[in-house]
């Protein structure tokens, strides 16, 4: 058996059976191989491992898919990082701006900068509605806009928060769940970025920004020198070393358990067609609602919780552009509704090697979308003259100059943090787990769960842990649980990101 391709009906058997070859699913199959496991991964990709922290080639260009900083307070993922890629990190400077109403503002906020663009009329009232919303709380915190209301008033809510926001959900932010808002922006305190903006524009703060301070004051940070997928496809390869299996171009089709010996068939459609993998254990990373649906027979969540949970999807359209280079940043968010598009990254920043071309510069548009909306069933042609137009709009290029486009599009790309989606899944994850003790839900879709990359592997790293032992020693749903974001700390400096919880007795005794 290849790698690729499988006889037609021919069963494999496993030790474990994956599905997805993202960031959470190679991290289980890449511990499984070392641990000696029998592992097969199935990925729908033809060509590509590691999901949205994939790198997509088009002619020597390199797009990152959303932008990937390499950093987390676990050491386990930092440890991990370094054993799977451990000569081809650089070190990369962060620097990213807002784009609102013609104006560019450095990111973190520098105060001075912030005040002159804002002028002080509408800064006096920001400052006025933040004292506001400080002294006058809402008690009833249940959507998005309420709790970024309470945190930094609403006129600044407005200014920073609510456009981008609703062009990345495609949805009102008064019908968002605040537990979004609570996991992404947590860490950031408006009295802290001010007042880091204030000390950093009158030169007294000279220090290194190394992490200790709040996600969005993050300076700098590690990165593949290709990109990320480098990280997944140095995985990828260690794994099939090991004498496993990734398997391309494979989608997941049923899954079925023998209820005499427990055992898992999952089938899989192929360039060859069907194949039937024999497993003890399943570890999915598939989106839950498509999971719940393929299991046979049906659960009851399949027909009531499933169908309920929601995805936003997004593309990135790349613009060849005859420059050396067009700005500085890793990224530039675009706050104003002029524009389509959410945020424009610029590649040859995060590394160099992304940009084979020294007399061009190569960037990225986001669109966030539905899959099969308007923008989603767009021509890759009207596409990139869309990403040109709007580029133009922006002034960050002449239309003349741009020499050549790409479009990438990445389906479920982040779960829907709407009122009813907590419920949805917890009644999923009540059911599966109670029916099927051997089907492990991983990763970001596989756990409808805004998770950070880092957060994705430690999600993968425990459930090994929980199937080395043949027991659950760890819950994985407490990985980020408490809705601390990721870069909040110095990197490595925990032996597991603060939320896991474990039973210690229990760990020490199957260490």
């Amino acid at each position: 058996m290849t790698d690729t391709h499988v006889s037609k009906n021919s069963p494999t058997s496993a030790d474990v059976a994956i599905i997805g070859a993202g960031p959470a699913g190679l991290t289980a199959a890449y511990l499984l191989t070392k641990q000696g496991y029998r592992v097969t991964v199935i990925e729908k990709d033809p060509a590509y491992v590691g999901g949205i922290s994939r790198t997509v080639e088009h002619e020597g260009f390199r797009f990152d898919i959303g932008g990937h900083r390499f950093f987390s307070k676990s050491r386990e993922v930092v440890d991990l990082w370094n054993e799977i890629l451990p000569d081809d990190f650089i070190e990369r400077p962060r620097m990213s701006r807002i784009y609102y109403e013609g104006k560019f503002y450095s990111y973190p906020l520098r105060a001075f900068e912030a005040l002159w663009n804002l002028g002080i009329f509408r800064s006096t009232l920001c400052m006025v509605s933040y004292a506001q919303a400080k002294l006058f709380p809402n008690r009833e915190v249940r959507s998005f806009e309420d709790w970024t209301i309470n945190q930094f008033g609403r006129k600044l809510y407005s200014i920073f928060f609510k456009t981008y926001t609703e062009k990345v959900w495609g949805m009102p932010c008064d019908e968002m769940s605040a537990d979004w808002a609570a996991q992404r922006i947590k860490g950031l305190s408006l009295g802290a970025a001010v007042l880091d903006g204030l000390k950093r524009s009158l030169g007294l703060n000279k220090t290194p920004n190394d992490g200790m301070a709040t996600k969005t004051l993050l300076e700098t940070f590690r990165y593949p020198r290709l990109g990320p997928g480098m990280m997944w496809e140095a995985a990828r390869d260690k794994v099939r070393t090991g004498g496993n299996h990734v398997l391309m171009a494979h989608s997941f089709k049923q899954l079925t358990q023998d209820q005499k010996t427990g055992r898992w068939r999952m089938t899989a459609t192929g360039p060859d067609g069907d194949i039937v993998i024999d497993a003890a254990h399943v570890i999915s990373s598939a989106p839950m609602r498509e999971l719940a649906a393929r299991i046979h027979p049906l659960p009851a969540c399949a027909l009531t919780a499933a169908p309920n949970l929601k995805y936003r999807d997004f593309l990135t359209v790349a613009l060849k552009i005859r420059s050396d280079d067009l700005f500085p940043d890793n990224w530039i968010y675009i706050h104003d509704s002029k524009v389509q598009v959410g945020r424009v990254q610029n590649f040859r920043s995060w590394s160099p090697e992304m940009v084979p071309d020294p007399e061009l510069a190569c960037v990225g548009l986001e669109y966030f979308c539905f899959e099969g909306d308007g923008l989603w069933a767009s021509s890759d042609e009207d596409l990139v003259e869309l990403a040109t137009r709007e580029m133009a709009i922006l002034g960050l290029c002449d239309p003349a100059d741009v020499v050549g486009g790409a479009v990438v599009r990445q389906e479920k790309a982040y779960p829907v943090y709407d009122d009813d989606y907590a419920a949805h899944v917890e009644t999923m994850r009540g059911e599966l787990e109670a029916r099927y003790p051997t089907l492990h839900m991983i990763g970001r879709n596989g756990m409808h769960r805004y998770n950070n990359q880092d957060h994705a592997m430690m999600t993968a790293m425990l459930t090994v842990r929980n199937i080395v032992a043949g027991e659950n020693l760890y819950d994985i749903w407490g990985v980020n649980e408490d809705a601390e974001y990721h870069e909040a700390g110095t990197e490595g400096e925990q032996a597991a990101l603060a939320s896991v919880r474990d039973v210690p007795a229990r760990v020490a005794k199957a260490a």
